[in-house]
């Protein structure tokens, strides 16, 4: 059995987004190809995603030192806490699906504060004499994005950085397998929006099967 974990990080459900359509798809696919695996749903807009910040800084801090945990301030004990509850659970699962809009050529923030609190020295990754290397040998992720217009190919695939974002830092974390599903272009081909979404759920559908 597989823990997989569905990641998303759009404010709009299946309904409003193309991208959150096309991941409801694959994961309800993939639970019916795979009924004993467990799937973990982490909406990043409801969940608690603490930013590393001079609270965590400080907690970090004094834990290195040699501090207890009670010693930190309630602040700094919520907020490191949570971190580490975020990293235990990112490292212990086998595979993970992202979600994420196109925003600004990247994904929403909130996408960002969350691998932030997963990239952690000892857990996902460590240091060496030979410089970092990653943990995670043993996963497998995937990206599924909307975007209004083409970034795939052509000039415009040099402005895309969300997803060779996430793409190194999957590099940087050893994980071997990462693929991506783009829904492209329903913006600038409005008359071929449905297709393009309808398009993009059946390919969803088909890729579940084998993730």
């Amino acid at each position: 059995m597989s823990k997989v974990l569905y990641i998303t990080a759009h404010p709009h459900d299946e309904s409003a987004s193309f991208s959150m359509a096309a991941g409801k798809a694959f994961i309800d696919s993939y639970k019916e190809a795979n009924p004993s695996d467990e799937v973990v749903h982490i909406d990043l807009y409801k969940e608690n995603i603490p930013h590393i910040d001079a609270d965590v800084f400080s907690g970090w801090g004094k834990l290195q030192s040699g501090s207890e945990f009670n010693a930190l301030s309630a602040e700094e004990q919520a907020k490191v806490a949570r971190l580490n509850e975020l990293s235990d659970q990112f490292v212990a699962a086998d595979k993970y699906v992202f979600v994420t809009p196109f925003w600004n050529f990247s994904f929403p923030p909130v996408m960002k504060a969350y691998i932030d609190s997963v990239s952690v020295a000892g857990k996902s990754f460590k240091y060496t004499e030979h410089g970092p290397v990653g943990l995670l040998t043993d996963k497998k992720a995937l990206h599924i994005q909307a975007r209004g217009g083409i970034y795939s190919e052509g000039p415009a695939a040099a402005m895309e950085m969300g997803h060779r974002y996430l793409e190194l830092i999957m590099q940087f974390y050893g994980v071997p397998s990462f693929e991506g599903l783009f829904i492209e272009g329903h913006n600038a081909m409005p008359e071929k929006a449905q297709e393009i979404k309808e398009n993009g759920i059946a390919r969803a559908k088909d890729l579940a099967k084998t993730f």
